[in-house]
């Protein structure tokens, strides 16, 4: 009795230890570096190449006026049909990603970008400006927005999310680091025509890359995403991706947080895109600053953007996001209120010191925003942040055209700085009051 009860113990004991061996988990411990960072790596350098165009139109603002005598408001016009349309595509870009695919999408808004730009080395008219640069490039950037970031960080990664969020948001900063110089160069020393050939470029060189290289989920290569205990089988092609973007919308709409979200991400677009990034090189000009300065200024901004993103990912993975997007806006709007008094022909210290602060606080604001419509709205959150994210864009447009129009009317930006600062801090109180949600209120559509 004792032999044959051990006899079946041990065969017991075998018969356990051999699916252990061959498990999957074990064979992915094998590999030193998990898949998920070349796909995020990859993600990097195509939201880099299409970073090349946000660095250009405030580049152009003054040489399109001298050349074709638009007004600035007219300017403005067109970059806020595209601050616009790269807000309002981004989740429909996440849908489509989910019926399409990543590669096929990002490849496709990656042609658009080169076309719309390519094609403003031909116009002669303010209308052909608006339709190359505010709705193909719009189109296009649209569908390369931080949708795109959220939607490989999710389907990708389960651990270090924040981290990689504020990695792949900080692409778009390093990407206006490497342009900026070299556009403005270009634009100061041979017109602004070689720019926007540079800038399709760019974006037409990176296509290779997301064909060859980028993979829409890690079932597609065998692997689990980073840090889960389970395989994870790739979902069926969501069907009606268009439908489902508004079904998302209207489910998240009825939500308060929903309100809250967008309306601090929209004053964020329109204290960083909307306004520094558009208005900031022509209002330097406007004190008697070279082109080429303001522009190297804007380039230190990307720097420290990138510090500050990463760090803001690393600490949304380990503080409360709500309160870190209180300290965001509060000290943006701070910083905003001084500068009307630091601008100046030349760069002295407190410009410097106001440019590194303002860089680390760029879009430190992404990584906590994504993580609160992670909590809020689980599943759906890519598409919930590209709603946000339009938000974002609406808000830079708005004050891409207005701040134009301001300077046309009073002869100066002064009144666009404090009121965004005063924005700002209405943005502080709107994120504390965002209540905690610890599971999911919007039902996939």
């Amino acid at each position: 009795m004792t032999q044959t009860t051990e006899t079946t113990e041990a065969a017991a004991t075998a018969e356990d230890s051999r699916p252990i061996r061959k498990s999957r988990p074990r064979r992915n411990r094998t590999h030193s570096v998990h898949r998920a960072w070349f796909v995020a790596a990859v993600a990097f350098v195509t939201i880099l190449g299409a970073a090349a165009f946000r660095s250009l139109p405030g580049l152009l603002i003054d040489p399109l006026n001298d050349d074709f005598g638009w007004s600035r408001g007219t300017i403005g016009a067109a970059v806020s049909i595209n601050l616009a349309l790269y807000g309002l595509t981004a989740p429909f870009a996440a849908a489509l990603m989910d019926r399409f695919g990543i590669r096929r999408v990002v490849a496709v808004a990656l042609s658009m970008i080169a076309l719309g730009s390519g094609l403003t080395y031909w116009m002669t008219a303010a209308w052909q400006l608006l339709l190359c640069w505010g709705l193909l490039v719009g189109l296009g950037t649209g569908s390369m927005a931080l949708a795109f970031a959220a939607t490989v960080t999710n389907r990708w990664f389960t651990e270090r999310r924040g981290l990689v969020t504020g990695i792949l948001t900080a692409a778009s900063a390093s990407g206006q680091l490497i342009f900026l110089p070299l556009l403005s160069w270009m634009v100061e020393k041979h017109t602004w025509q070689p720019a926007v050939v540079t800038v399709a470029l760019a974006a037409l060189v990176v296509v290779p890359f997301v064909w060859l290289l980028l993979r829409d989920h890690p079932a597609d290569v065998g692997l689990k995403p980073y840090g889960a205990q389970e395989f994870v089988p790739k979902p069926a092609p969501v069907q009606g991706a268009a439908r489902r973007a508004v079904t998302v919308l209207f489910s998240a709409a009825r939500t308060g947080p929903f309100w809250l979200l967008a309306g601090t991400f929209a004053i964020c677009g329109a204290s960083t895109n909307g306004l520094i990034q558009t208005h900031f090189v022509p209002a330097a000009h406007d004190h008697g600053m070279r082109i080429t300065a303001a522009a190297s200024l804007l380039a230190v901004i990307g720097v420290f953007d990138v510090v500050g993103t990463i760090a803001s990912g690393w600490l949304t993975d380990r503080f409360e996001p709500r309160r870190l997007l209180a300290v965001y806006y509060a000290l943006r709007g701070i910083s905003l209120l001084f500068l009307p008094m630091l601008l100046a022909p030349s760069v002295h210290p407190p410009m410097l010191f106001f440019i590194v602060f303002y860089g680390l606080d760029w879009v430190a604001t992404v990584p906590p925003t994504v993580a609160l419509c992670r909590e809020q709205y689980g599943d759906d959150s890519a598409i919930v942040f590209g709603w946000v994210l339009a938000s974002h864009q609406v808000g830079a447009a708005l004050v891409a055209f207005l701040g134009g129009v301001a300077r046309d009317v009073f002869g100066t930006y002064d009144m666009v700085w404090y009121a965004s600062g005063a924005l700002c801090a209405a943005a502080a109180l709107m994120a504390l009051v965002i209540r905690r949600r610890p599971a999911p209120t919007v039902v996939a559509a």
